[in-house]
């Protein structure tokens, strides 16, 4: 086992050199879930202006403690008078403090009689005011570079009136499948074949980690075949992904094929599940292709997408926060022993007053992909550990990631 390398090792490997792909300009409506390209800065204070935060009655704090002439109506979108002292503004959320007034009582505070309001005594100076820059001033970094565009923030470039951002591209992937044994849904199975489960897995993760898909294809069990196919797929994509045929059987070529293309950094890792899974470079005319050779596995081939993938496509993208898991701490609701690799465990999480438990799947093998779909994180189970029930663990957070 002297020969297994590390994650660590081989995702140094993996991103040596990657550099985030070149940026394009499009509008906030098509941009949501990419990654930005740029720092966006701010050019409005948020809120633009002083602005009440209930409905109520604006006054001079000074005044309170009485009964108050209302001399003005301030809706939302209105601007309102100077206020004279002794009088207040009846004021609704949203609307804009006049100038004069410095708080705000709400309404279910206040007696009403009349014109008059009275006003209970002993107002702070800025209650139930939300003050003119409070989330954001003009001149501040609104998003950095880098930054997911999700709900909050695609809200955020909207309270600016911001309307086109630069994003990075996304990823160009091709998936490829290996094995003559392995059929789409929907074709009949022959003897010895089984359904292509890993391809429509992967399809969906490569989405959810940011990558366009170019193409998806099988390729035959014969090395020429192999190459070409790989050859192929490096000219047109960033990213190069094949499941199946990275160990060292007879009818596995897709080691040899990457040599003989280019270059394979890792092929067997202290992983598991997982071990045989290449990574290399396919060089293509004026680029070079990533490649990351998955094992057939349908549980092997899902936890490297976690471990690999997922951190590809952040550095292709220049998403810092996609080159990690979250990790979280959590007791083991399991007891296991491992060897000399490094387990992954598939266990859910339920969280606790006191603390979060990681129960684990009751079968962690490499073929059992049900063990995956209710999965919110993998436990990190060190090489040569034994774990009981309630050890302190480490589990890469799915869920979260």
């Amino acid at each position: 086992m002297a020969d297994l390398q590390s994650v660590e090792a081989a995702l140094a490997a993996l991103l040596e050199g990657v550099r985030p792909l070149p940026a394009q300009r499009l509008s906030c409506q098509q941009a949501a879930g990419r990654v930005l390209a740029e720092a966006v800065p701010a050019h409005l204070d948020v809120p633009p202006f002083d602005n009440s935060a209930m409905d109520g009655y604006a006054l001079h704090h000074g005044d309170a403690g009485g009964w108050l002439e209302v001399s003005q109506r301030i809706a939302a979108g209105a601007a309102g008078e100077p206020l004279t002292r002794g009088t207040c503004a009846r004021i609704f959320t949203g609307g804009a403090i006049p100038p004069g007034a410095d708080c705000v009582v709400m309404q279910e505070r206040c007696d009403i009689e009349g014109a008059g309001v009275h006003i209970p005594a002993e107002i702070p100076a800025g209650d139930n005011i939300r003050r003119r820059g409070r989330d954001v001033s003009a001149g501040d970094e609104l998003l950095p570079t880098g930054e997911l565009l999700e709900a909050a923030a695609l809200g955020h470039l909207a309270g600016q009136g911001i309307t086109e951002v630069a994003v990075r591209r996304r990823p160009r992937v091709v998936l490829l499948s290996t094995g003559d044994e392995i059929v789409d849904p929907g074709q009949p199975l022959g003897p010895g074949q089984i359904y292509n489960s890993n391809r429509p897995m992967l399809k969906r993760l490569l989405e959810r980690f940011g990558a366009d898909e170019v193409r998806v294809a099988s390729i035959p069990d014969d090395a020429e075949g192999t190459r070409r196919a790989l050859a192929a797929a490096a000219r047109e994509a960033n990213v190069v992904i094949t499941t199946g045929g990275v160990s060292v059987g007879e009818e596995d070529h897709v080691k040899a094929a990457v040599e003989a293309l280019g270059q394979l950094d890792l092929w067997r890792l202290a992983i598991r599940p997982g071990k045989p899974l290449a990574l290399g470079r396919l060089p293509a005319g004026d680029h070079e292709a990533r490649f990351v050779g998955l094992p057939g596995n349908p549980v092997s081939c899902f936890v490297g997408a976690w471990l690999f993938l997922r951190p590809l496509m952040g550095a292709l993208l220049g998403a810092q926060s996609m080159t990690t898991l979250p990790r979280l701490s959590a007791r083991a609701g399991f007891d296991t022993t491992t060897g000399p690799r490094q387990h992954y465990m598939r266990v859910a999480l339920e969280f606790t007053h006191e603390g979060i438990l990681a129960k684990a799947f009751r079968d962690q093998n490499s073929g059992v992909l049900s063990s995956c779909i209710g999965a919110d994180a993998l436990a990190v189970i060190p090489p040569e550990s034994r774990i009981e029930v309630g050890d302190s663990i480490d589990c890469l957070w799915l869920s979260g990631g």
